[in-house]
């Protein structure tokens, strides 16, 4: 059809008829299996490809969205398992701390009753080394009296100029030296 206008427009005098064709301007047989072609590509496009090619975008969007979804999930989970790392070492610290004010505690009573049972000890210690300080007291105090009766007896002896050998006069004489020596440490 373009092809037709454009010869119509040719002048008879330039011979019209008698031109070679236009090579920039294509016959109207080609132009036509040209359209003809053109429609059988695009029906096999819009009946085969597109649908294939829409299915398959819709696949990837699908894909695409279910990855961020689970991306997402996994992300709240990971930021949930996070709080609970986090809630299970706070609770840890405070278990601990929990536990070392215990052991202070314990170590304050061990070390209470470690100085009760000390003191208890060092008591009875003293109270048993009181016990045979006075028995040696007694034992010395005795051996000392029967020392010195024998002395003042001796002393007596030697300053009244007569024998006192009888053990009932001797043993009076050293109770009354004894009783009066007694009487004066008092005061």
């Amino acid at each position: 059809m373009i092809n037709e206008l454009i010869l119509a427009e040719a002048s008879p005098a330039e011979g019209g008829d008698n031109q070679p064709p236009i090579p920039l301007l294509p016959q109207w047989y080609d132009i036509t299996w040209s359209l003809v072609a053109f429609a059988v590509v695009l029906f096999v496009f819009w009946k085969y490809v597109i649908p294939k090619y829409k299915q398959v975008l819709a696949e990837r969007r699908e894909t695409i969205e279910g990855g961020i979804e689970r991306a997402e999930a996994a992300q709240a989970e990971a930021a949930a398992s996070l709080k609970a790392y986090r809630e299970q070492l706070a609770g840890a610290r405070e278990e601990a701390a929990g536990i070392r004010e215990e052991a202070r505690t314990q170590g304050t009573q061990i070390i209470a009753d470690m100085k009760a049972q000390a003191t208890t000890e060092s008591d009875r210690i003293i109270a048993n080394g009181n016990t045979q300080l006075d028995a040696q007291r007694q034992q010395v105090v005795s051996e000392l009296r029967g020392d010195l009766g024998k002395m003042s007896v001796d002393l007596a002896e030697k300053l009244v100029g007569v024998s006192l050998s009888d053990d009932v006069k001797q043993a009076g004489t050293v109770d009354r030296f004894l009783a009066e020596l007694d009487a004066e440490t008092a005061k």
